[in-house]
């Protein structure tokens, strides 16, 4: 019957789906909504749509109907009034624009990492920060041996970045059989990896500055500021400031995303009530033997007010950023010609070449050199349970340079068919690191769990051991 709740065997009266529509039987409920619903909640899907988005564009770019993809992406359009207008393409308003969310999120994700997270440990923190740092690095070097003193030398900056949403989602896809403290190094390197790649940007990959805009910039970041510091915590007078500071930093030379990045940084990482425990809220309402609509609303606010505020708007924007920004970035950054004379030419390409094996070589040899050397030296600890195989699959990983790749791709490169030849290496790269970690890590927890099985064995062996043997085995 239409309305009641589904009989899923998953869906159990306190599911949160029970009374909404997701828990109705109705046939669009039951047979499309509730799987993707599903489908969102496992943490690789973001890594998924972007595949699928990514597969969209290029099929559509190299299709009889390419002609359209690139009218989409150079159709312009904005903002007008009077002598001041506010007009990009499209392709402009998804990378300056959108991709601005994006880069707030991970700011929030960043500064709740040094704060409260692995990087605020100085000992945790070295390995994935030193790591990041080889990551950067070595990629960088392996790209100017291929371009140094030509056209394209500027785009070293393309094989620094490791894309978090494809790189954690292949380890996710390996399951149990990837020890969590590895995932936990592999995020930390990437939050670490996107910081430095976002300092890359503002400092190198920026148009000549405008110091009169910057300024601008910087007085609407110090007011709002100092409006946190006043305790406003009206959400729209934020909404509207940071799109002031998005415009005034566009218009000043700097990425436009740096806003994004900066607003995140002072979105603070505590509740506004942290003296409230919202259990305790939960329990005095429980508790009470009438409630008014008034009594709810006012717990659900308390309870509200004592959750942080960053980690409020990360849950409120980040799914959007995952599962709707970043698609729609790879939708309008991947689709690249793939004819025979592209891959041709790409193949010959110093480019392709330098993007390419910087990724998959220079992400691995930086990765796990550092990872490496600072474990020897003392300067940081190896993550439990993960031997040197799984480190070395885990820095493959890193080599899947994607969304942040494609990014810094526009901003290094005017000509078209540089950036075609970068993203084709991008691509390549990508897919390469992906399947040779997938393998590598698959054979490291094979090899690990067959360690485990003789470890087992052999305590066996000594738990059944002739008793003659404990006459050499000191007994307490």
């Amino acid at each position: 019957m239409a309305g009641t709740p589904a009989s899923d065997e998953d869906l159990h009266p306190h599911h949160p789906w029970s009374h909404t529509w997701l828990g109705t039987d109705r046939w669009l409920a039951r047979g499309l909504a509730r799987p993707a619903a599903r489908f969102l909640e496992i943490e690789a899907a973001s890594g998924v749509l972007l595949l699928m988005a990514t597969v969209v564009a290029l099929v559509w770019a190299n299709s009889p109907w390419k002609g359209g993809y690139v009218g989409f992406l150079d159709r312009e359009f904005g903002i007008e009034f009077g002598s001041w207008h506010l007009v990009m393409s499209t392709q402009e308003w998804i990378n300056d624009g959108l991709m601005a969310i994006f880069f707030f999120v991970a700011g929030i994700e960043i500064k709740r990492e040094m704060v409260k997270g692995e990087l605020r440990d100085r000992k945790a923190a070295a390995l994935p920060i030193l790591a990041a740092l080889g990551g950067m690095v070595v990629p960088a070097l392996i790209y100017t041996l291929f371009n140094a003193g030509t056209a394209t030398a500027h785009g070293w900056g393309i094989p620094m970045a490791t894309d978090i949403a494809f790189a954690v989602g292949i380890v996710s896809l390996l399951g149990p059989r990837v020890p969590v403290s590895l995932k936990l190094f592999l995020l930390t390197l990437a939050v670490a990896d996107d910081l430095g790649a976002i300092g890359v940007i503002a400092v190198f990959y920026s148009q000549s500055v405008s110091f009169a805009w910057l300024a601008a910039a910087v007085a609407v970041l110090v007011l709002v500021y100092l409006l946190r510091r006043a305790r406003v915590w009206y959400t729209p007078v934020y909404v509207v400031l940071g799109v002031v500071a998005w415009y005034f930093t566009l218009r000043s030379g700097i990425h436009a995303t740096v806003a994004g990045v900066a607003l995140g940084f002072l979105t603070p990482t505590e509740a506004l009530r942290p003296d409230l425990d919202a259990d305790a809220i939960a329990d005095r309402l429980e508790n009470q033997p009438e409630l008014s609509a008034a009594d709810v609303q006012a717990a659900s606010f308390l309870i509200k007010e004592s959750v942080p505020v960053g980690e409020r708007l990360s849950d409120r924007v980040l799914p959007w950023a995952s599962f709707v920004i970043i698609p729609i970035f790879a939708l309008a950054n991947a689709g690249i010609p793939l004819s025979r004379e592209a891959l041709r030419a790409a193949a010959g390409s110093s480019v392709t070449w330098g993007v390419g094996l910087g990724l998959v070589v220079g992400k691995t040899v930086g990765v796990l050199g550092m990872s490496l050397l600072a474990i020897k030296v003392g300067i940081a600890r190896r993550p439990r349970g993960a031997s040197g195989l799984h480190m070395l699959g885990i820095a493959m990983a890193a080599g899947i340079g994607f969304t942040v790749a494609l990014f810094v791709t526009g901003l290094a490169f005017d000509e078209v068919v540089f950036q075609d030849e970068a993203k084709i290496g991008i691509i390549a790269a990508s897919v390469v690191a992906a399947v040779l970690s997938g393998v590598v890590l698959k054979v490291a927890a094979a090899r690990s769990s067959a360690e485990e099985l003789a470890i087992e064995a052999a305590e066996d062996a000594d738990l059944f051991a002739p008793a003659e043997r404990s006459r050499v085995i000191p007994v307490d």
